[in-house]
Formats: structure tokens, C-alpha cells, sequence
């Protein structure tokens, strides 16, 4: 009998890979161009905004929350990008952009003071105060300085997620300090963020177009190496935006796994009240999952400017729940406080692959919304077995 309880473990354990694998195999057998070098790149292409999204749709969701923002989010992030690239006169999305970047740099400067004082066995609020005011100082006027000329590739880098990190602090805070629920307020954002979307482009949402040459404005020339492939000795490697997307998930893998923060993640979700009642700042936490969120947000909207070379206010319309689905086909509970960043990675190849030999062989984008659409509700059905009907059926 334990044997048995034992194998069921290893199998539910695995299933997830298991799924990914008959994925791929079906796509082997049913396509001859789906093994091919080229087509697995065209997939990590394809994958690698909605993982960027998904990683931090994962962290919201281990803290039994949900951010239908991120979507929104990206909008109006490409938008901003893409003005920050293009004009070289100070416009609405400066105004956004330049405040947002003083918050992350005295978030940064923060909490870079307050970590090497710990590593040192100190604690000085002066000290991480200052350092705060000097991040902001030099981040901010950096930006301010830089509107003449248009934004260089690293400082859109460090002036667009910001962008979207101060948004999912506004939904962390409400969330936390106005105790509403973190459906209607990250809704009221995905409205908001895709009217201040429009409001920043002007003339009723207009695109704007990312030039890297042929303009006599346009782009810095590294800008479109974000949306070029890794060499390796003259041959295409990998695409860059996969190498954010994993880059990505493996910090995010790593927190989670082996910082105190990355706990209490785990612990907001399992029981608020326990967490609150064993110290843990629940508030906090809440604010930091919303922010990390918004950050990979804008950071997608920047590698969503380079490939498509655009600002567009509805780039990320549907967004949220393509990340949401490959979360939720990952393993995490939409409950909270379960989950892997690793089963978030399997779920967004899950869904890459089953699109990538769906489109190969011509299988119409309805019939793939329904295809998609009953492996959500599997998984979730999986989950809720595993978790109520399996142990249920134990002998006591």
C-alpha cells in the first residue's frame, strides 16, 4: 500500500513534465518542420513576453492574489518606450517615466545601503535614507537631462519597468492598506492603464513608431539587438528576449526558493492570518509580489518595442490571461501558497509548443481557443484532484 501511495506521489509529481513532453512529441509526429533548429527558436520568440509576464503573475498568485493589470501594463510601457526613443522634446510619457525612475533608484539605492549594513551586522536609517536620495537624485536627473536627446538603450532599460513597477506598487497598496480584493482593484487598473495608455500617446492613441534608421530621429542602433538572436561563431544561438525570460525565471526560481522573502511568499499564501500573527509583514509582501509584477511588465513592453518597433496602447490587450493560464497550467494554485517558478517555465512551453504545431498545421486561431481553453480547465481540475480527490480516497 505504501509502495503504491509512493508511486502515486512520483507520478503527480511528474505529470506536469510528462504533459510537456506528449506536447512535444505530438508535435514531432504531426510536423516535419517542428523539430527543426529554426522552429524551436520561433518558439522561445514566441514564448518569451508572456513567460517575462508569467513569472510575475506566479509570485502574485503564490500570495493568493491576481493582477489582471500586467496586460495594461505593457501598453502603456511600449508606448512609453517608444517616445522616450523617438522625441527629443520633453512629452507625457517623460513626465511619467522621470518620477518613476527616481522611485527605483531610491528604492534601489534603499535597499542596496540597507543590505551591505546587514552584511556588515549594522543598521543606520540615516545611512540608507541617504543612499535612497542619492539614487533618486542621480536616476531622476539622469532622465530629466536625457529628454533633449532622446533615451539611450540602457537608460529606456532603467526608466520603462519603473514605469510599471510604480503601477503595481498603486495596486499593492490599495490591495494591502484598503484591504479590497485584488480582482476589482488590479481590474480598475487594466481600465485605467489602457486609458492613460491612450492619454500619453495623444490624438485618441495614436501608435508611435520605433525608427533605427532612415529617420533623422531614431533609435539608438543597440536598441535593435533586443530583438536579434545570440550568435555563436556567426550562427543564431538564442533569441535575446529568451535570454531575459530565463534570466528571469531563474532569479525568481532562486528567490523563492532560498531567500527569507521567497517564504514568506509561500506563507501569505498558505494563511494570511497565520503569516500576519507569526510576523511576518504581510503588507509588504503584498506590495513587493504587485511591483515585481509591474516591473516585468514594463520590461517586456521595452522587448515588445524592439521586436515589433512600435508603441502601441492595446500591445498587451489579453495578455494577463495568456499569463495567467500558463501559470495555473504550471501547477500553482489559484488558492495560493503552492506552486514552483519551474512548473510556471513547463506551463509557458506547454503553451508555446501547442500553438507553434497548431499554426504549422493551419489549425484555425478559433478551434486553437478551444484547444487552449480545455487544457486550462484540465490542469485546474487536475490540481483540485490531486489536492481533495486523491486524498479523500486514502485509506484511513
Amino acid at each position: 500500500m505504501r509502495d503504491r501511495g509512493a508511486a502515486g506521489r512520483v507520478l503527480r509529481g511528474s505529470a506536469l513534465y510528462l504533459g510537456l513532453a506528449a506536447v512535444f512529441l505530438t508535435g514531432c509526429v504531426l510536423s516535419e518542420e517542428f523539430l527543426t533548429v529554426a522552429n524551436q527558436r520561433d518558439v522561445l520568440w514566441q514564448v518569451s513576453l508572456n513567460g517575462i509576464l508569467a513569472v510575475g503573475m506566479t509570485l502574485v498568485i503564490l500570495t493568493a492574489g491576481i493582477d489582471l493589470s500586467v496586460g495594461s501594463l505593457l501598453s502603456l510601457c511600449s508606448v512609453v518606450c517608444a517616445m522616450l526613443l523617438m522625441e527629443r522634446e520633453w512629452t507625457r510619457a517623460h513626465t511619467l517615466a522621470v518620477p518613476a525612475m527616481a522611485v527605483f533608484g531610491a528604492v534601489a539605492g534603499g535597499g542596496l545601503m540597507r543590505w551591505l549594513l546587514a552584511a556588515a551586522g549594522k543598521r543606520s536609517a540615516v545611512a540608507t535614507g541617504a543612499a535612497a536620495a542619492a539614487g533618486a537624485v542621480l536616476l531622476g536627473g539622469a532622465g530629466a537631462l536625457q529628454a533633449a536627446s532622446g533615451f539611450s538603450v540602457l537608460l529606456v532599460l532603467l526608466a520603462v519597468p519603473p514605469v510599471g513597477m510604480v503601477l503595481g506598487l498603486v495596486n499593492g497598496f490599495v490591495i494591502a492598506r484598503g484591504r479590497l480584493q485584488p480582482f476589482i482593484v488590479t481590474l480598475a487598473m487594466m481600465i485605467s492603464a489602457v486609458g492613460l495608455a491612450k492619454f500619453v500617446a495623444g490624438k485618441g492613441g495614436q501608435i508611435h513608431a520605433i525608427y533605427t534608421e532612415g529617420s533623422a530621429a531614431h533609435a539608438p542602433a543597440g536598441f535593435e539587438l533586443l530583438a536579434t538572436n545570440l550568435q555563436f561563431f556567426g550562427h543564431p544561438l538564442v533569441p535575446v528576449p529568451a535570454l531575459f525570460f530565463l534570466g528571469a525565471v531563474a532569479l525568481a526560481a532562486f528567490v523563492l526558493v532560498r531567500t527569507r522573502f521567497g517564504r514568506h511568499v509561500y506563507a501569505v499564501g498558505g494563511n494570511e492570518e497565520t503569516a500576519r500573527l507569526s510576523g511576518i509583514q504581510v503588507d509588504r509582501v503584498k506590495l513587493a509580489v504587485y511591483a515585481i509584477a509591474g516591473f516585468l511588465a514594463g520590461l517586456a513592453a521595452v522587448l515588445y518595442g524592439a521586436q515589433y518597433t512600435q508603441g502601441k496602447p492595446d500591445a498587451g490587450m489579453m495578455k494577463e490571461l495568456d499569463a495567467i493560464a500558463a501559470v495555473v497550467i504550471g501547477g500553482t494554485s489559484l488558492r495560493g501558497g503552492r506552486g514552483r517558478i519551474m512548473g510556471t517555465l513547463v506551463g509557458v512551453l506547454i503553451f508555446g509548443y501547442l500553438s507553434n504545431f497548431l499554426n504549422l498545421k493551419n489549425v484555425p486561431s478559433d478551434s486553437q481557443d478551444i484547444v487552449k481553453g480545455v487544457i486550462i480547465v484540465g490542469a485546474v481540475l487536475l490540481q483540485e484532484g490531486t489536492r481533495l480527490g486523491w486524498r479523500r480516497r486514502r485509506p484511513r
